[in-house]
């Protein structure tokens, strides 16, 4: 039996979960209170506070080190990368701490990962790490040469989705078509076909959500950014924690927006209904890339959980292809399968090489 140790690091959490095989023995969630984070200059800086932190809490569950037989975290803002497993080496470590693509809490866990390992001569693993990108060339082109559509989003939850889908199915990841939807606080959409994902939709371009605006008129977004007072932080803000459901009806949570339209209020229908109309939307517009040869639509994430939402998609897509849902979101289990079908041979593990700041 293999026994796995994950590391999945956030803003203001470290969540640890170790595994024997698919079944976890346990998973818990460090906090960090802004006091304890205030002291580091950049996350890379909080490597050492948070690794002391996965030990002291492997200790508190009795998990001696040496029971380990690897280790998998999230995936930090490496330059692109193909999906599935990577090794986390020197190169990888070297680009996380000097060169990453943007400062996030993730780029610490293949730190903390290689450290531990390196001190028990085991493995350690990212696995469809967050800036998985492998978009076909046609699929980048926009109106600008200067801007490419980019693949980076909730590629550890949708391939999981997918993954799933063709184990029960009774075929390979290769041998499937299908269009997976990721609905929490942002929504994206992707094409997984030939055992890639060739086209995304990300919650920049797509669909409006809880949080964030997605796509908007493009002219009115221009004439917002040179507003009296406007900055780039600002514009940031608005498009990815005040847009969306947050900014039509004050709050993030479905659920509350269920409650308004279950007691009546038609404005919060109009614009929940916007959004699964949206969604929808955004589901259809990869479906020509694959002539609509569709084995599947998947819906997954938190937002997966209300019939409401579901129902409503699947009234709208349907008629391209059969629609089930995964709902909820597991990463730690998502990391530890990938982790067990590297250590298991199914699937191998890639190596990362360094690159330059100027290639980024």
């Amino acid at each position: 039996m293999e026994r796995l140790l994950i590391l999945n690091p956030g803003s203001t959490s470290t969540k640890l979960a170790v595994f024997d095989g698919e079944t976890p023995v346990f998973t818990e969630s460090i906090l960090h209170s802004p006091e304890e984070l205030a002291p580091f200059d950049c996350v890379a800086d909080q490597y050492g506070f948070r690794r002391d932190l996965v030990l002291e809490h492997l200790k508190q569950h009795e998990i001696p080190l040496n029971s380990l037989t690897a280790i998998v975290s999230r995936g930090g803002l490496l330059p692109p990368i193909e999906a599935g497993g990577y090794t986390v080496n020197e190169d990888m470590v070297w680009q996380l701490k000097n060169h990453p693509r943007n400062e996030h809490a993730s780029n610490v866990g293949a730190m903390i990962a290689f450290d531990i390992a390196n001190t028990m001569g085991i493995p350690a693993y990212i696995y469809d790490g967050v800036t998985v990108d492998e978009l076909t060339p046609i699929n980048r082109i926009t109106g600008l040469p200067a801007m490419e559509r980019k693949g980076m989003g909730h590629n550890l939850n949708t391939r999981a989705a997918a993954l799933h889908f063709a184990q029960e199915t009774g075929r390979a990841y290769k041998d499937i078509t299908v269009i997976v939807a990721h609905l929490g606080g942002g929504i994206s959409v992707n094409l997984h076909r030939g055992g890639r994902i060739e086209d995304f939709i990300n919650d920049e371009e797509g669909p409006f959500s809880p949080e964030r605006s997605g796509g908007l008129p493009l002219f009115d977004v221009v004439r917002a950014c040179f507003q009296d007072g406007a900055t780039y932080k600002d514009m940031m803000k608005t498009v990815k924690s005040r847009g969306g459901l947050m900014a039509h009806l004050g709050t993030t949570d479905s659920r509350q927006v269920e409650q308004l339209i279950a007691k009546g209020d038609e404005h919060a229908k109009l614009v929940y209904d916007a959004m699964i109309l949206n969604i929808s939307k955004n589901i259809g517009k990869l479906a020509p890339g694959v002539s609509g040869k569709l084995d599947a639509i998947l819906l997954t994430g938190g937002i997966a959980n209300s019939k409401y939402v579901t129902e409503g998609i699947s009234q709208y897509v349907s008629f391209l292809a059969p629609v089930v849902v995964y709902p909820g979101e597991d990463e730690m289990s998502a990391l530890a399968l990938g982790g067990l079908r590297v250590l298991r041979g199914e699937e191998r593990a890639k190596t990362f090489h360094r690159t330059s700041n100027s290639q980024l």
